[in-house]
C-alpha cells in the first residue's frame, strides 16, 4: 500500500487540470517514471487498452459494464469529460467520489515532482494507482490520442488490446494517412497478448491489423433497432446508434478471449449506456438528444438518427477549431430545419462567427447564440439535437435537468 498524507485545504484535481497548458508530451517515459516512483501500480491489474478513432468511449463502457456483470471489480479511465471532470473516472460504473480521486491524484502530483509531467500524464498515473489501491481486479483504459506514445501506454503488460474504428484525426500528431495512423493506434498492441479490432473499419486498416495478427469482431447482422446479432447470437440494446452494434461486438469477442461467462456478456450489453452519444431526454414536449461526435466519421450515427427522425428539427452546434468542420457539416447537410451555432470553451474554441459561417454553407437556416443554454432557450422544433464538441454537452444537459 502507498503511504501518503494529503492536506485537506489542496486540490490536487485544479493542480492536475491547470497542467494542460503543458500541452503533450510524445512519449511514455514520463508516465511509466511516475507510475514506477509509486510502486508500479499498473502491475496489480488486468489492463483492457482501447486505442482507435472513434467509438473508444463507448466500447469501454460496454467492456465495463460486462466485467461488472460477471463480478469482477473493474476500474474504467475515460477521456474527454463529458458532463463533469470526475467522469472520467469510475469503479464498478459508478463515478468515483472526488475526495477519493483527490487522495490519489495527489499521491501522483508528489511523485511527478521534477519531472516536468503534463496534466494527461499525472491522471493516468493517479487513476492506475487509485485502481490498484481500491482493489480493481480490472482495468479498462482508454487512449487519450494515438496509442503509441500515449500516456495510457506505460503499463508494463495488458491482458487485451483493443483498436475501434479508425479514420482520419489528429492528423498533425499522428499522420496524414490510414496506415499512419494505424502504426500508433496498433502501439499498443502487447507482445504475446491478443488484440481485438472492431470489424467495422476502412480495407486500409483491416490490412494493416490483420497484418499485426488482429482478431476481428466480424460476424454482426443488424437492421435496426435495439437488437443485432453477433456469430449468430442475439443481444440487446440500451445505447443508442447504427455503430454500436459493432463496438459492442467488439467488447462480445474481447469478453470470449478473458473467459467471460456468455450471460454477464449479453446483461453487459444490454445495461450499458454511453454518455453523451445520441443520449436522449425528454423535456418541456420536445426530445433532446446530446451527441458528442467531433470528427466526420463519427456524425455517421447521427446522420441516421437524423434521417429517420420525421419531426421538425433543430441543431445546436458547436466544433473545435482542431476538427473538421467542413467534413462534419457536410455529413448532416440540409437535415434539420434550422442550426444555431454557438462557440465551444477552452483553449481550442472556434470563434461563433466562423462557427456560424461554416453551417450557411451547409443549412438555410442559421442563427447564432452566445451560449448553449441561450440557443435551447431560442430552440424550436419538436428534436433538438446538440453536437459536435463534448465542450458543450455540460451545460446543455443542465439547462435540459432544469426544464424536467
Amino acid at each position: 500500500m502507498f503511504a501518503f498524507e494529503m492536506d485537506n485545504n489542496y486540490n490536487a484535481a485544479a493542480t492536475v487540470k491547470s497542467y494542460a497548458a503543458k500541452g503533450i508530451h510524445a512519449g511514455t517515459a514520463v508516465t511509466r517514471a511516475i507510475l514506477d516512483r509509486l510502486g508500479s501500480p499498473d502491475e496489480k491489474l488486468k489492463i483492457i487498452h482501447i486505442a482507435g478513432t472513434n467509438g473508444k468511449g463507448s466500447t469501454a463502457q460496454f467492456f465495463t459494464s460486462i466485467l461488472v456483470a460477471a463480478g469482477k471489480k473493474t476500474g474504467t479511465f475515460t477521456s474527454p469529460e463529458v458532463y463533469d471532470f470526475y467522469d472520467q473516472f469510475m469503479l464498478d460504473n459508478v463515478i468515483i467520489p472526488p475526495e477519493t480521486v483527490e487522495k490519489y491524484f495527489a499521491a501522483a502530483l508528489k511523485a511527478a515532482e521534477g519531472l516536468d509531467a503534463t496534466g494527461f500524464e499525472v491522471q493516468t498515473a493517479g487513476i492506475i494507482l487509485a485502481f490498484a489501491e481500491e482493489g480493481c481486479e480490472y482495468a479498462v483504459l482508454e487512449c487519450g490520442m494515438g496509442g503509441l506514445g500515449d500516456a495510457t501506454n506505460a503499463v508494463n503488460d495488458k491482458v487485451l488490446s483493443v483498436i475501434t474504428s479508425v479514420s482520419l484525426e489528429h492528423t498533425s500528431y499522428l499522420g496524414n494517412s490510414i496506415e499512419e495512423i494505424c502504426r500508433h493506434k496498433a502501439g499498443i498492441i502487447a507482445k504475446g497478448r491478443p488484440v481485438v479490432v472492431n470489424a467495422h473499419q476502412p480495407p486500409q486498416a483491416r490490412q494493416y491489423f490483420g497484418a499485426a495478427g488482429a482478431i476481428f469482431a466480424d460476424g454482426v447482422e443488424y437492421n435496426g433497432g435495439k437488437e443485432f446479432s453477433y456469430r449468430g447470437k442475439k443481444y440487446e440494446l440500451t445505447a443508442e446508434g447504427c455503430l454500436q452494434p459493432y463496438n459492442a461486438a467488439t467488447a462480445i469477442e474481447g469478453a470470449a478471449i478473458l473467459g467471460i461467462d456468455g450471460t454477464a456478456v449479453y446483461e453487459g450489453i444490454k445495461n450499458a449506456s454511453p454518455r453523451g452519444r445520441l443520449e436522449r431526454f425528454r423535456a418541456c414536449g420536445r426530445e433532446y438528444v446530446l451527441d458528442g461526435a467531433h470528427n466526420p466519421a463519427a456524425f455517421g450515427p447521427l446522420k441516421s438518427f437524423l434521417t429517420d427522425t420525421a419531426e421538425t428539427k433543430t441543431i445546436i452546434f458547436g466544433c473545435l477549431s482542431d476538427k473538421d468542420i467542413d467534413g462534419i457539416l457536410a455529413n448532416i447537410a440540409g437535415l434539420a430545419d434550422s442550426v444555431t451555432a454557438v462557440a465551444c470553451t477552452g483553449p481550442r474554441a472556434r470563434t461563433l462567427a466562423e462557427t456560424k459561417a461554416a453551417c450557411e454553407r451547409y443549412f438555410k437556416c442559421v442563427r447564432a447564440a452566445d451560449s448553449v443554454s441561450a440557443a435551447l432557450d431560442g430552440a424550436e422544433g419538436e428534436t433538438v439535437v446538440v453536437c459536435g464538441s463534448f465542450t458543450i454537452l455540460k451545460e446543455a444537459r443542465d439547462w435540459i435537468e432544469k426544464k424536467q
